[in-house]
């Protein structure tokens, strides 16, 4: 019950604007020792891959209740899926085990209509960004949040920030998160560059394939600098 009235509170602000500044989402957290690095530095979101068995960073639901039960309070908790079953989801998100559901399959519009309308909860849907058309596609979603990529997700590069500037899908009013690619060197250019709602980091901030302390708690400083 207190970690939903924390998101009620958290989302009140970003509707209203009370909040302005760039938010910050750190992916892929899998182990305790993660929550803890979170837990220090309390970026906005942590992110958490469910049951995606390709992904090195996967938690089953039982490791996924687990990790948010040790997680601050006032920390979004956001489970990313993979055309997942809507009930898996829907199930997760009813039980206050995740705030928001972050799809990264080829999940349709009456996928994420049905996410929404079932928990009433926030859902981000993902795009990788490689074309003009590909940003016109995702700020057609319905989603409540849009979150730009290259490739599939975890591939360590950019795409073509400039196609947001040249685009006038992106004058729509959807948030977005920033992903691909991201890390300490080129966080302020992407942040100044962009001007996004949110930046989404993962594999940069880890040392042979483990979160980093040190990393998370650098980026969570550049961006709330």
């Amino acid at each position: 019950m207190e970690r939903k009235y924390t998101v009620c509170v958290i989302r009140k602000q970003e509707e209203t604007g009370a909040s302005q500044r760039t938010k910050i989402k750190i992916c892929g957290l899998s182990r305790p020792e993660d929550i803890e690095a979170v837990n220090e530095v309390k970026p906005d979101y942590a992110g958490f891959v469910v049951e995606v068995p390709k992904s090195r960073r996967n938690v089953s639901v039982q490791q996924l209740r687990r990790l948010t039960a040790l997680l601050d309070h006032g920390i979004v908790s956001v489970g990313v899926f993979v055309n997942a079953p809507v009930e898996l989801i829907v199930g997760l998100l009813q039980d206050g085990v995740l705030a928001m559901a972050q799809l990264h399959g080829q999940e349709d519009a009456s996928y994420v209509e049905a996410v929404k309308e079932q928990t009433g909860r926030p859902v981000v849907q993902a795009f990788s960004i490689r074309t003009q058309e590909d940003v016109q596609r995702a700020f057609a979603s319905p989603a409540d949040y849009i979150l730009l990529d290259q490739g599939g997700g975890g591939t360590g590069r950019t795409f073509d920030w400039s196609l947001l500037e040249r685009s006038k899908a992106a004058e729509n009013k959807t948030p977005f998160f920033l992903a691909g690619g991201l890390g300490v060197d080129n966080l302020e250019e992407a942040i100044r560059t962009t001007r996004p709602f949110a930046v989404d980091l993962s594999s940069s901030l880890e040392t042979d394939g483990r979160k980093d302390a040190g990393k998370i708690r650098e980026a969570v400083r550049i961006v709330r600098a």
